[in-house]
């Protein structure tokens, strides 16, 4: 049973990882990029900064001559950057855009403490013997970016936990279909050899056996034979022997036929020269069975199911048809998942399993060839074969 119930999920693991690898290369990316934006706008701002210094130094002049509309406007202009101007002896005698809320001196030489280690100063000559300083920090705009890489990282990393959690969540419920369905499957198959053999047991208990009795026995025992061999094999590699598809097809059709309903018409076309392919034979029967039950179903006991097997080259291929309700096209690919079924008391196990013993152990393929609504539904088989 480990081979199939991890094939089942081979795919979900595999979207699992481009998720992850997805999700890591968006943080490097986002990172990257939030850094270059950092650095380039802390380059404007240094150089707005610069600026106002320097606007700040003329203003200061008491000797400046001519305009100074251009110098007031730059000083003005900064409306975003906070800056502390100190002079030669370290005293502040000027503050912007910073919050005055509860402001005090403390306040005022933490924050230029903090500026202090955050950016270089910018020098402000006043005359020849005397120059001021400017301490800046970050805008509010270039705090913000430098946060904004570890919130897209926290998003990020929600997204491949809530995605974990969802795809566990998924994989548990499916295995649990599986595990539920496969129990359910054994408890089918046995009921009918075991519920025989029950029956003889009260005949010979009445003490009269019919003649043919010990033959009918024998049966229902190789039927339990059968049975625990199939489930066996589920958990381990079959054997495959090079087997004529015609005759194995044949065989199973024959069982399927004697143990249906008398409205079913059975239809049989056969290739003209022996199709050799490598088989497991009791795995196959076991495919052939779960396709005509579900044929059967379909047509709800009364139609006609067709079997035809033909040799395309170095492919094999057996198409089973039948005259029931159809799958609808958007349904076509699911119905060889655990748990599809449209059966009011069914577990949605015999199509998957169809499928595992022809992909898995028999490296083919199984699908719906094609389904028209209340005329006719056609699963296809395609095996490599021996040539």
């Amino acid at each position: 049973m480990k081979k199939t119930v991890n094939g089942l999920y081979e795919s979900r693991k595999f979207i699992r990882i481009i998720l992850m690898l997805l999700a890591i290369v968006i943080s490097i990316t986002t990172l990257y990029l939030s850094q270059l934006l950092v650095v380039k706008i802390a380059g404007e701002e240094k150089k707005k900064m610069e600026m106002w210094a320097e606007a700040e130094s003329i203003l200061s002049d008491p000797y400046s001559e001519g305009d100074l509309g251009f110098q007031l406007r730059v000083v003005q202009s900064n409306t975003t950057i906070p800056a502390i101007l100190v002079d030669e002896k370290g005293d502040i005698i000027q503050f912007v855009n910073m919050d005055t809320v509860g402001m005090d001196a403390d306040y005022l030489q933490r924050k230029l403490a903090g500026f202090k280690t955050e950016n270089e100063p910018i020098v402000v000559p006043v005359d020849d013997q005397t120059d001021y300083r400017v301490y800046y920090g970050s805008s509010t705009v270039l705090t913000q970016l430098q946060y904004y890489p570890y919130v897209v990282l926290g998003i990020v990393a929600l997204f491949m936990f809530v995605s974990y959690a969802a795809f566990s969540s998924s994989t548990r419920s499916e295995q649990n279909k599986v595990w539920v369905g496969l129990a359910k499957e054994t408890a089918h198959q046995l009921g009918t050899p075991i519920s025989s053999l029950m029956g003889w047991v009260q005949v010979m208990e009445m003490g009269e056996l019919p003649e043919n009795a010990g033959v009918e026995m024998r049966k229902d025992i190789d039927r339990l034979n059968i049975i625990t061999e199939r489930f066996s094999k589920i958990g381990s590699e079959p054997i495959l022997e090079q087997l004529d598809l015609n005759d194995v097809v044949l065989e199973a059709m024959n069982y399927m036929k004697n143990r249906s309903g008398k409205g079913v018409q059975f239809e049989l076309s056969y290739w003209g020269h022996p199709v050799m392919v490598s088989m497991n034979k009791n795995l196959f029967h076991w495919v052939i069975e779960n396709l005509v039950k579900n044929s059967i179903d379909a047509m709800e006991g009364e139609g006609r199911l067709t079997c035809s097997v033909k040799q395309l080259k170095n492919k094999a291929v057996v198409d089973i048809t039948d005259t029931g309700k159809g799958i609808p096209s958007n349904q076509m690919k699911s119905v060889f998942k655990p748990g599809y079924t449209t059966k009011k008391r069914g577990w949605g196990l015999g199509l998957s399993l169809a499928k595992r013993i022809i992909t898995d152990y028999h490296r083919g393929e199984i699908y719906v060839k094609e389904s028209l609504p209340m005329e006719r539904t056609t699963i296809r088989i395609v095996l490599n074969a021996v040539v």
